[in-house]
């Protein structure tokens, strides 16, 4: 097969049938050999009912329905283990980016480009959802040694090496923005325009899960964190050594004791909350090694339809 296209679908089944019209329109400026893949994430709403109907009118779209809500990762990991074309592309289910640019982004792979990111140009999103998207990717790449660009996101075209390289990847928590940098391969970049939202919906990633989703990919994919910890604990000793040569220099100049009562108190708490931290942050990575030696599946289908 030439071409896969894979959705995750959650929230948005009013978009659904635009959406699968708007993918067979690009498919087939490409290829006659082509399938669309929405795998549905456990919606609350009538998305299966409306996925359902779409597959009996269409051979070319295939359906995988998730047992459970696993998130956006892990339905995106299940489209592509299921995709059987050459070149593979993802795009969230909401078309705010366009199908219509999947040619641009495939015909930049024929240029000898094994990823091609969408680039997105002039998103409409308010202030502070642009603002933490920026926040969160300079987090994410500093925290992960990774170069990220706050101006891709899940719209990508993949060769076929590139996915079954990621697919050798065997971890629990799967984060394709930071695996298909880790992978290598040849990339590019295309500029295409971000729509705002036709459903008059709100991104169900929230601020609170985009720094939920920080803290799990980085502990997943970074020991930075730990580093981190080694150098501020190096730090407060210093500190802590240059207070006790300013006391003793204060006190050999004039002579006046220094109360220890307070001093005393302060530093206790604060060693202890310092403490406190890195027993945190060190059961947290425990706490993932936990899951990852389990080797539990990141999904788990229920149903397939025309595979």
């Amino acid at each position: 097969m030439v071409l896969s296209i894979v959705s995750p679908c959650y929230g948005a089944p009013t978009l659904l049938e635009e959406l699968v019209r708007q993918c067979t329109q690009a498919a087939r400026e490409i290829t006659d050999d082509y399938e669309i893949i929405l795998v549905e994430d456990f919606s609350p709403d009538n998305s299966r009912e409306i996925i359902r109907e779409i597959c009996s009118k269409d051979k070319h779209v295939k359906s995988i329905f998730l047992s459970r809500n696993f998130g956006q990762q892990p339905a995106l990991n299940a489209g592509l283990d299921a995709a059987q074309g050459e070149y593979i592309v993802t795009l969230d289910c909401d078309l705010q980016n366009p199908p219509s640019h999947i040619k641009a982004l495939y015909d930049k792979a024929q240029e000898g480009y094994d990823i091609v990111f969408a680039s997105r140009q002039n998103r409409p999103d308010n202030y502070f959802m642009t603002q933490g998207s920026k926040l969160f990717n300079r987090l994410i790449g500093y925290l992960t040694n990774t170069k990220q660009d706050e101006s891709v996101a899940e719209f990508v075209l993949y060769r076929r090496k590139v996915v079954e390289a990621m697919g050798q990847m065997g971890d629990y928590v799967r984060y394709y923005p930071l695996m298909n940098r880790w992978v290598g391969f040849r990339d590019a970049k295309v500029p295409v325009p971000h729509d705002p939202r036709t459903d008059g919906k709100e991104s169900s990633y929230s601020m609170m899960k985009r720094i939920d989703l920080a803290v799990t990919t980085t502990i997943a994919f970074s020991t930075k964190a730990l580093r981190l910890i080694v150098y501020f604990g190096s730090l407060i000793t210093f500190l802590a050594i240059c207070f006790a040569l300013y006391l003793a220099i204060d006190f050999m100049i004039t002579g006046i004791n220094v109360s220890g009562w307070l001093t005393l108190f302060v530093s206790m708490w604060f060693i202890a909350g310092i403490l406190i931290m890195i027993m945190g942050v060190m059961a947290t990575y425990i706490g993932y090694i936990f899951n990852e030696v389990k080797h539990r599946p990141s999904y788990i289908t229920g149903e397939r339809i025309n595979f």
